[in-house]
């Protein structure tokens, strides 16, 4: 089988996780990684630096396919910038899913999300665009997840919830079924959110309170 060229726009440590799963996923065959000029030439698990912002244009003569590789913890500010761009040059960002994830058949995943190890999407859930969905993320029936998003390693999030765009949920956090985020949302590391969020800003505990 013929693989599809891809080239990864980041190159930090968030980089080598989605190299892990593209790898493990054996649909795409990576090109090169698009990173600062200065580093040009330089190998990330052996795949090199082949340019940088500005050589995108060029590049598209020769690869349809990109990924955003950059991570998100707190502001997810340089990923919808590189999503955008990519999209405007005109790019395909396709979905990337890891070989132990599971998603069921019944679920929408947009463009530019990936979905990495032992991670378990089920039924009926629709997933945005460039998001994160992290190594062993549970999402249960009927969820929602807006675009632009981070829900990090071995979240829980339960039936029937919305979490609106741009939001970053924290490792090990739970989720009540059938309660809804606004846009803009961070949740800090082992939080609990047992009631709907409706305010942006930043919320931690358990159960969650917001702080900023």
């Amino acid at each position: 089988m013929n693989k599809k060229q891809i080239i990864l726009v980041g190159g930090g440590g968030h980089c080598k996780s989605c190299i892990e799963v593209i790898e493990s996923s054996n649909e795409y065959e990576i090109a090169g990684i698009i990173d600062v000029k200065e580093k040009i030439g330089e190998t990330i698990l052996g795949y090199k630096i082949i340019g940088c912002d500005s050589d995108l244009k060029e590049l598209k003569k020769q690869f349809n396919f990109a990924l955003v590789t950059v991570g998100q913890i707190k502001s997810n500010k340089a990923r919808v910038k590189i999503f955008n761009n990519l999209k405007k040059i005109g790019y395909e960002l396709p979905v990337i899913i890891a070989s132990t994830a599971i998603v069921s058949k019944h679920s929408k995943i947009k463009p530019g999300t990936i979905i990495m190890h032992q991670a378990f999407v089920n039924a009926a859930c629709v997933i945005g665009e460039n998001c994160i969905i992290n190594s062993k993320a549970l999402i249960e029936h009927d969820c929602t997840i807006g675009n632009h998003c981070h829900l990090s390693t071995g979240i829980k999030i339960n039936g029937n919830i919305t979490i609106g765009n741009d939001c970053f949920i924290g490792s090990n956090s739970s989720f009540v079924n059938g309660i809804s985020i606004v846009d803009n949302v961070i949740i800090g590391i082992n939080s609990l959110i047992s009631k709907s969020i409706k305010e942006e800003g930043i919320y931690v505990g358990q159960p969650t309170r917001k702080i900023r």
